[in-house]
């Protein structure tokens, strides 16, 4: 074999090698990432996870579902198929089970969804939904602040608030994810919020922590889903339970 010759073949093995190493390196970094998101959303391979469906609630019937919460049941579903997990649908009156076992998705404000309601009065006891005084839309007040609805028709074409939790109350469990919007867009943003920004918000709250948000969208007349602000973080606000409420526990 002449120099030459070798060379070239050399080369070809070195390329080979490198290609290898550089595809290996690839591989093993997206690992990391799924792994990175199974962890946060307790979603591992191969396991099991609950969709929890709120019903319409200006529909007449129970089993009726809003446009924009099937559109935010679909992107969960997709992310659940992302992790390699499966996903049980169940309508809120339907669900019996503790927390922990399962990861859980909970969709839907109180007046929509029972199973959301009792996560409210069971973790969250500093979270409320009062009616509005139109009777309309919710006002939701956390530890005394109020974040009041405003209707599309307003200038700046309006804003919804939505409630956006990890509830991790046992170490070692997986964690429940309640998403309670004011109006059914709002589910849909939070839903895609918590979806596209799943990095950022693992990196600000610790994996096995809980955290709890409102969210603000904004304009969704004209933007739909697709801008969302962070209006506060709320945490120990939530989690603490207010002097009303401790009165009349």
């Amino acid at each position: 074999m002449t120099d030459s010759v070798l060379n070239v073949v050399l080369g070809l093995v070195a390329s080979a090698i490198s290609a290898g190493l550089g595809w290996l390196a690839q591989a093993l970094r997206r690992r990391r990432k799924v792994e990175r998101v199974r962890a946060f959303f307790g979603l591992p391979a191969g396991g099991e996870c609950l969709i929890v469906v709120n019903r319409h609630a200006s529909a007449p019937s129970s089993r009726s579902v809003a446009r924009s919460d099937v559109y935010a049941l679909m992107e969960l579903a997709a992310l659940v198929k992302e992790c390699g997990a499966r996903a049980e649908l169940v309508a809120h009156d339907e669900v019996r089970q503790g927390l922990g076992d399962k990861g859980e998705f909970c969709i839907g404000g109180p007046s929509s969804n029972e199973r959301t309601a009792a996560h409210l009065a069971s973790w969250l006891p500093g979270v409320e939904y009062a009616p509005s005084p139109d009777g309309r839309v919710p006002v939701l007040t956390v530890g005394g602040t109020e974040f009041r609805h405003e209707d599309e028709n307003e200038p700046g074409g309006g804003h919804s608030f939505a409630l956006l939790a990890r509830l991790h109350p046992t170490a070692g469990d997986r964690p429940t994810f309640l998403v309670a919007g004011q109006t059914a867009i709002a589910n849909h943003a939070a839903v895609r919020h918590l979806v596209t920004d799943h990095r950022k918000l693992a990196r600000r709250h610790t994996e096995g922590g809980s955290f709890v948000l409102v969210l603000k969208v904004v304009n969704p007349k004209a933007y739909g889903p697709d801008v969302v602000e962070l209006a506060a973080d709320v945490t120990a606000d939530a989690l603490r339970r207010t002097a009303a409420a401790a009165a009349t526990a």
